[in-house]
Order: C-alpha cells, then sequence, then structure tokens
C-alpha cells in the first residue's frame, strides 16, 4: 500500500541533538558523584529510561535529585543555543517530501526545548502538527506516541511509516504495528536495528525508497 503519512522522529532525525542531551546528564550526574558513560547512557536509551528513573539516584534525597534534575535541563538548553545541531540537508529533503506526504514530528521532547530549537528553524513548517512529551501519556519504546500522530491524522498502520535512529524509537514503531525507516546516526550505532523494514543513511535517500514502495 502507498504510504500517505510520514512520522518523523526528532532527536537525532531532523536535528543532531542526542550528544548534548547526553552530555547534560553526565554533567549534572557528575555532580552528584555518578559517572555516566556513553555505553551505559545509550543502554537507558534504548530502555526510554529517564534522568528520574536512574537506579543510582534512588538513595538520594529527592529533593537534592529533582533539583539537580533541573539543572540538567539547563545545561541542555545552554548546549541547544550554543552548539552546532544542524544536520545537512534536511530542510530540503522535508520541503520536497511535504508536497506528496502528510508529515508530522513524533518526539520526546520537553515543548520548551523543542521550542527553543526550532526559535529561528523553519523544519516544523513542513509539518502537519508536532506532537513532544507532554501530548501523550507513554513514551517510546510503547507504542502511543505515534499511534496518537496515526489517530491524529485519521490513516491507518499500513498507510504510514516512521523515521527513527534508535532501537527505542523503533520498538515504538513496531509495537503500534508500523514500518520504520532506520537513518544512520553515528551517535545510535550500537543499537539493535535488526528488525526495521529499512535502514538509509542519511534522510536524503528517503525520497527515492519511499518511492520505491
Amino acid at each position: 500500500m502507498q504510504k500517505k503519512y510520514l512520522l518523523f522522529d526528532h532527536d537525532g532525525v531532523l536535528v543532531e541533538t542526542e550528544y548534548w542531551y547526553f552530555r547534560a546528564n553526565q554533567r549534572a550526574l557528575s555532580e552528584l558523584g555518578f559517572k555516566l558513560s556513553l555505553e551505559l547512557h545509550l543502554e537507558y536509551m534504548k530502555q526510554g529510561y529517564s534522568f528520574s528513573d536512574l537506579e543510582a539516584l534512588s538513595r538520594l534525597d529527592p529533593d537534592v535529585v529533582s533539583s539537580k534534575h533541573r539543572d540538567r535541563n539547563r545545561y541542555y538548553q545552554t548546549y541547544l543555543q550554543n552548539e552546532d545541531i544542524e544536520i545537512k540537508g534536511v530542510q530540503s529533503v522535508l520541503e520536497r517530501l511535504s508536497t506528496h506526504y502528510k508529515m508530522a514530528i513524533v518526539t520526546t521532547s520537553r515543548p520548551q526545548d523543542f521550542k527553543l530549537i526550532h526559535k529561528n528553524r523553519p523544519l516544523v513548517y513542513s509539518m502537519d502538527f508536532v506532537l513532544t512529551r507532554e501530548d501523550y501519556i507513554k513514551a517510546k519504546p510503547d507504542p502511543e506516541p505515534y499511534l496518537t500522530a496515526l489517530e491524529r491524522f485519521r490513516g491507518t498502520r499500513e498507510e504510514a511509516i516512521v523515521i527513527e535512529d534508535s532501537e527505542r524509537g523503533l520498538r515504538s514503531a513496531i509495537a503500534a504495528g508500523i514500518d520504520c525507516v532506520i537513518v544512520h546516526n553515528e551517535f545510535t550505532r550500537s543499537h539493535d536495528f535488526s528488525k526495521a523494514q529499512h535502514q538509509i543513511q542519511t534522510l536524503a535517500e528517503l525520497p527515492a525508497l519511499l518511492s520505491s514502495l
């Protein structure tokens, strides 16, 4: 069946933010005396764990953890405003696809972070709508985010395709019963993408892939 709806993950697919999110977590946890390695962060990422879910923090005063969580968010926003998070060619690909498909962003980003990222970027103008973390209850790898987007479009699973770069996102798409395209991202190269229907190296390959389906 021809695809009508494109459901894009955000971080790592449209903007290069995942490394800086790791750095913000690493910095905040180091101030609590914990060392967060990249390998451990990627494992937590696969499972969809949040800062407050980390077992190492369960023995600390909740108020201390909450305060450091706020610091993490502040560090991340500083990185978003000062580091290069562009992925070359994304805007032109989205503009091209938007003439043939209905499109949405489905992200676990907090709305305030998303707004900051796109303050001076036109990427969202190609989208029919955006779902951020406050638009659903259960985050990826639960299927709810992608099912919510599908319901918003009033489309079927067969008519949609998810574009992701992480194992957590792939698992969410699979659980929702929607085909998934994995876009290579060096940051998540250790994730297991063996169950993805398609894999591409860059987003520039997506239009040709969709035309072949």
